[in-house]
């Protein structure tokens, strides 16, 4: 299992349209993909669920990736939460 930490920068934290992008990209690997922010739990791959987590500005996401391509997995979203978010 591969996990990182992120805070999020974004002013508006993950709103639909950079939720919207992170579910298309996890959606790409057939790793579990999952989500912790605020005590909250979430599958990255479930737009709704993202959503939910309501992760905003300065808050600290945890990020865990497990299955076959959880390597791939893990560096392409460290990616996009430092490009994106």
């Amino acid at each position: 299992m591969k996990t990182f930490e992120y805070t999020i920068t974004d002013e508006l934290g993950i709103h639909a349209r950079p939720a919207g992008e992170l579910v298309k990209v996890t959606k790409q690997f057939a790793s579990t993909i999952k989500l912790d922010c605020n005590g909250k739990s979430a599958d990255a791959k479930r737009l709704i669920a993202v959503m939910s987590l309501g992760a905003k500005q300065g808050n600290k996401i945890t990020v865990s990736v497990e299955g076959a391509d959880e390597a791939d997995a893990a560096a392409k979203l460290e990616e996009f939460f430092k490009t994106q978010l």
